[in-house]
């Protein structure tokens, strides 16, 4: 038996347009809650980015 085979298998990635025909009904509904994940985890980043701006801006503004 080789250490390899004890790591875990990397999770499979979103591909952006991929063919969705392969995918079972649990993995395409798993496959919404990841992306409405990352949707969330962008907006949050857009937001943190937009607030450090204006802070910076009323900083600078003065």
């Amino acid at each position: 038996m080789s250490w390899d085979d004890e790591l875990p298998k990397p999770k499979r990635q979103i591909v952006i347009g991929e063919d969705l025909v392969p995918f079972a009904l649990p993995e395409l509904a798993a496959r919404i809650v990841a992306l409405e994940a990352e949707i969330e985890r962008v907006r949050m980043e857009i937001a943190a980015k937009k607030a450090h701006a204006a802070a910076a801006a009323a900083l600078f503004d003065e």
